[in-house]
């Protein structure tokens, strides 16, 4: 049997009738002896220790729970010990009882491919009434008072609130130092927005002052195309620029340009009158 190179290549089968040699044989995990490829099964060689690692389990009847023999240990003592310490007769009914639909009439058990859970109402139904208008469903549920989530809401204010009032009464001084402190407050921004509004006040008082100045002499400004008298030069230039040199454009006449005097605001259309009336009025000097 074998080769030189591999002597104990191949062995012989353990059947007596058989004797095959096989360079591939079976070992039983079993009664550990070798077998060709036709009797390596428990039945086909009679195997007498084929059942010592088969699994038996037998149903309790008092508690519906599934008692496992030792194949080495009489069957007897196995359910004496599975009686007096794991037998337990009220799991019985949560075994063998079903959940059956909710819906009235049906008799459909809700197994675990033939049930789902409203999302609304968040009870399991039968997959035929999985909708709502057919198990009748009241919609979703509102928070109520004594909800958990809602108690410790409440809680948690409460606590809140106990320690607001616990701070202020133990630290009088504080409060009292922030009162102060937002009186100083107030009173500085009241202050100056007093002090603001004066200032505005001088301001707008200063520019008509200004826009007055023209007529301190008391002197009228004479338009010289229309004679129309103005009390400022600014109401005679815009005099001018709207009536006269519109009307002029339209009808191709020059615009007249008036020079006004630096020190009396006085307009002229002829530049030479104006440097008579500042030699003759103003001492001969222009500057302001």
């Amino acid at each position: 049997m074998g080769t030189p190179e591999f002597p104990d290549l191949g062995k012989h089968c353990t059947v007596e009738d058989c004797k095959q040699i096989d360079f591939l044989p079976f070992t039983c995990d079993r009664c550990n002896q070798v077998f060709c490829l036709e009797h390596r099964s428990y039945i086909k060689h009679h195997c007498s220790k084929a059942d010592r690692k088969d699994v038996t389990v037998v149903i309790c009847p008092l508690c519906a729970k599934g008692v496992r023999l030792n194949p080495d240990e009489d069957p007897n003592i196995s359910w004496e010990n599975h009686v007096n310490t794991e037998c337990d007769p009220s799991n019985y009914e949560k075994v063998t009882k079903k959940k059956k639909c909710p819906v009235p009439g049906c008799r459909d058990l809700l197994t675990f491919s033939n049930k789902i859970k409203c999302r609304d109402c968040m009870v399991d139904h039968c997959l035929k009434h999985r909708f709502g208008p057919d198990h009748k469903c009241p919609g979703p549920k509102k928070l109520e008072a004594g909800f958990q989530f809602m108690s410790l809401l409440s809680r948690n204010r409460k606590e809140e609130s106990k320690q607001n009032r616990a701070s202020t009464t133990s630290s009088p001084k504080w409060a009292t130092s922030f009162l102060n402190v937002a009186s100083n407050v107030r009173a500085s921004a009241e202050a100056g927005m007093s002090k603001l509004s004066s200032e505005i006040s001088q301001a707008l008082n200063g520019v008509g002052q200004s826009s007055n100045s023209g007529n301190i002499n008391g002197q009228l400004e004479e338009c010289p195309q229309c004679r129309a008298k103005f009390q400022s030069v600014t109401s005679l230039v815009d005099h001018v620029q709207k009536v006269h040199e519109r009307s002029g454009n339209r009808s191709g006449v020059k615009q007249v340009t008036i020079d006004v005097c630096p020190k009396c605001s006085r307009g002229f259309r002829d530049p030479a009158s104006l440097v008579e009336h500042v030699e003759r009025d103003h001492g001969g000097t222009s500057r302001a």
